[in-house]
């Protein structure tokens, strides 16, 4: 047990050392390319470009966690190798298993604790960064949410078009449900904002389809609320246009990407998704990814210790320690790849996101005890 307990410690400093590294250099990277984006506002500052390197460098660090596993894990045995330390365990009747197997455990429940921690702290920073650009920018974002039973969203007006003043204004969409498309609302409400005397109409649909550049509502009754008694002004007409610059990408992309929902929120946002028409598919298989990350991260531990746990010596360390980045970098674009697949629907999502590490969990294993048999 201690022998275990000193391996995974070794574990978790290499893993904490590479991830500094990592962080360091993304940090430089990124502040580069925030100053060449905003260098010309003087508003925001270093400090400020710097606040934004630090929000948009987070997502990165979390979606290159099993690169950074399979490098603590190369380090590790690298370590263990050229202190000579392996051939006391194995002098002293230790099987490389066991050896394995402390790393592997504390990969896997390293995984775990920044799923369930580093994931919403994603979700959050990620939506901070988009804030702070669309404000460092100084324009209005389109908004789209999702409320019980209901799609919400939010759209620029032009000055003079659909009825507002020389200082436009905004529409907000109530709809019932969506096409899965994001084309065709149904049971929706317009609600015009002038930017300066406030709501000016009201209007509800039956159907709203989105064409280029406008709302072909059907199915319409008007309240023009300039009037003191809108009621009494309301007219039903059979259709009416409003002019929008909302696609069908901006609607489906205004949901934000599935890493941009924290982990604990997905469940209840799926079926949000569902209820109000759109498809879940993509959520769906980002959840099943995080479920499955803690298996790829113990994963990669076992693929660097197939060709790393072993005495190294001259140029053959080099070939090896190759050969596990290569095969481990292989393994990563292999559960991207079956994640664009589930994505798209050719595969199921539990299968997208279990079998590439558990496959290359096996298959590491069978290497290993081929090579305690040898």
């Amino acid at each position: 047990m201690i022998l275990q307990r000193y391996v995974a410690r070794r574990f978790l400093r290499q893993f904490l050392l590479v991830t500094a590294v990592f962080v360091a250099i993304l940090f430089l990277i990124d502040i580069i390319e925030q100053i060449r984006r905003f260098g010309g506002n003087t508003d925001i500052g270093l400090a400020g470009l710097a606040g934004l390197s630090a929000l948009n460098i987070t997502a990165s660090v979390y979606t290159i966690l099993p690169l950074i596993t399979l490098l603590a894990g190369i380090a590790l045995f690298l370590g263990l190798s050229r202190s000579s330390e392996l051939v006391a365990m194995r002098a002293a009747g230790r099987s490389g298993l066991r050896v394995l197997a402390a790393p592997v455990i504390t990969a896997m429940l390293l995984g775990a604790v920044l799923v369930s921690i580093m994931n919403p702290m994603v979700a959050a920073t990620t939506k901070r960064y988009d804030q702070a650009v669309v404000s460092a920018r100084g324009n209005a974002a389109q908004a789209i949410s999702l409320g019980r039973g209901a799609v919400w969203l939010r759209q620029g007006v032009a000055p003079g078009a659909a009825g507002t003043g020389n200082k436009g204004g905004q529409i907000v969409i109530r709809a019932g449900r969506a096409s899965p498309d994001a084309t065709t609302l149904y049971d929706a409400t317009f609600i015009v904002l002038d930017a300066v005397e406030g709501p000016v109409r009201r209007i509800v649909a039956q159907s709203a389809r989105l064409e280029s550049g406008s709302w072909a509502l059907a199915g319409v009754k008007e309240w023009p609320l300039r009037k003191p008694n809108p009621e009494l002004a309301a007219v039903t007409l059979p259709g009416l246009t409003l002019p929008t610059e909302l696609t069908a990408d901006r609607i489906r992309d205004g949901f934000g990407a599935p890493d941009a929902v924290a982990i604990w929120q997905l469940p209840e946002f799926i079926a949000g998704l569902e209820s109000a028409g759109f498809t879940a598919l993509r959520h769906r298989v980002w959840l099943m990814i995080e479920l499955a990350r803690p298996l790829l991260m113990g994963a990669m531990v076992m693929v660097a210790a197939v060709f790393t746990m072993r005495p190294m010596r001259g140029r053959k360390a080099g070939v090896l320690v190759l050969s596990a980045f290569i095969t481990g970098v292989g393994l990563f674009f292999l559960r991207n790849l079956t994640q664009v697949l589930g994505e798209t629907g050719e595969i199921p999502p539990l299968f997208a996101a279990f079998v590439p590490p558990l496959v290359a969990a096996m298959l590491a294993l069978a290497a290993l005890l081929g090579l305690e048999d040898g």
